[in-house]
């Protein structure tokens, strides 16, 4: 049953994007995959207050990466909040809190949107899908107890005012993301369906082995693939039938970090934060036509005017960079030396052979093929402003 019971609060420990390995801490929580994770050898690392599986045994976060984009894996996301937003006037509340235009998108059909806050700033970035009698809403892991906790204070609100809203935490369903080329026919083995006709970015309730399960075509590799909301008590059986298919491999948040990167996909906390706008994020296109004329979300007279006039004094780009990787924090320089921007995540590309990141720079250095340079330590290499994402997608499309 859902409940609207929140957590407390914990917050992930990362530098930049590279999450810090360590003991296990008997404070930090576990998914209902732990177990299973330990017997295929998994280490471990503490992200937003939950022990998760870093590196398998089998496979290094190198190899973990070339095989999801070869064949599949299976991510386990069961740390990632899970709301249901229900009642006649749900489209009203959550559009008051997301810039995404609810109202229109289709049963079954899925955005990707953003939590903003008064000074047009991104409080979290979020997938919602459209069901017959609900909102489904799926949060960042390191933001779950911010959100939970802004999405109850709102809803108080509008109850107070007579709106017909209320918030559901999920909590007797885990989440795990099957992705990669191969995670299509390795689903349809176990569900006996044909996925062919759904498309990227929708999302429908299908029996798997005779469970009821919400099927959501998505992830955040840049691959085909699916998120999996399973009840808790039948997800390790079921990730246990995923893994009997010798193409399905489990994988951790090592590959995960680097396969989001090269498909151009934004870190929480990293690339975008409470300060960044939608228009510095270069994630305009998640303000829905309808939101930019009538606004109406937090933050909209700040985010709108940004739209309207290209404001915002920084861009999120793309970048090559030669020699050493650039981690986060790195300075980003223009060609004659002036201090114009920042890493936020940068990492070697197993699919590419080349060093990748993302940054933030002063507008007007972010256009295609800017020659810039990267503070590495000590040395100062070259890098290129390039088109994300820097690995083609493999969204299913029919």
């Amino acid at each position: 049953m859902a409940t609207t019971v929140a957590r407390t609060l914990l917050k992930p420990r990362q530098v930049g994007t590279r999450l810090m390995g360590s003991s296990t801490s008997s404070s930090s929580q576990r998914t209902a995959l732990y177990e299973l994770h330990k017997k295929h050898g998994a280490k471990f690392g503490p992200f937003a207050g939950w022990d998760m599986p870093l590196v398998y045994a089998d496979q290094g976060a190198l190899d973990s990466h070339l095989h999801t984009r070869k064949h599949a894996s299976i991510f386990d996301v069961s740390h990632m909040l899970q709301t249901r937003i229900v009642g006649k006037d749900r489209h009203r509340f959550l559009e008051h809190l997301v810039v995404a235009d609810l109202k229109e998108l289709p049963v079954g059909g899925a955005t990707l949107s953003l939590f903003t806050n008064p000074s047009g700033g991104i409080e979290d970035d979020t997938i919602i899908t459209q069901q017959r009698d609900s909102l489904y809403v799926v949060s960042n892991a390191g933001c779950a107890d911010k959100d939970l906790a802004h999405l109850l204070k709102h809803a108080k609100i509008f109850q107070n005012e007579g709106a017909d809203v209320e918030v559901l935490k999920i909590d007797d369903h885990s989440l795990i993301a099957l992705q990669g080329p191969a995670s299509q026919k390795a689903l349809e083995q176990l569900a006996a369906v044909d996925l062919s006709q759904m498309p990227f970015m929708t999302g429908q309730f299908i029996d798997i082995k005779g469970v009821p399960c919400h099927v959501a075509r998505s992830g955040y590799t840049g691959e085909d693939g699916f998120e999996l909301s399973i009840p808790t008590g039948e997800v390790v059986s079921m990730t246990q039938a995923l893994l009997e298919n010798p193409l399905v491999k489990l994988a951790g948040l090592g590959a995960r970090d680097s396969l989001r990167l090269e498909a151009g996909l934004c870190l929480y906390g990293s690339d975008i934060d409470s300060t960044t706008t939608p228009m510095e994020a270069n994630l305009v296109w998640t303000v829905g036509k309808r939101r930019r004329a009538e606004g109406g979300f937090i933050g909209a007279d700040v985010i709108l005017d940004q739209i309207a006039n290209k404001g915002g004094a920084r861009r999120r780009v793309g970048l090559v960079i030669e020699g050493a990787p650039a981690r986060a924090h790195a300075k980003v320089l223009s060609a004659e030396g002036e201090e114009i921007g920042e890493i936020t995540s940068g990492v070697p590309a197993p699919s590419l052979g080349k060093n990748i990141a993302m940054a933030y720079v002063k507008k007007g250095f972010n256009k295609k093929d800017t020659a810039l340079k990267v503070q590495v330590r000590n040395r100062v290499q070259d890098a290129t402003v390039v088109k994300m994402p820097f690995v083609p997608a493999g969204y299913h499309k029919i």
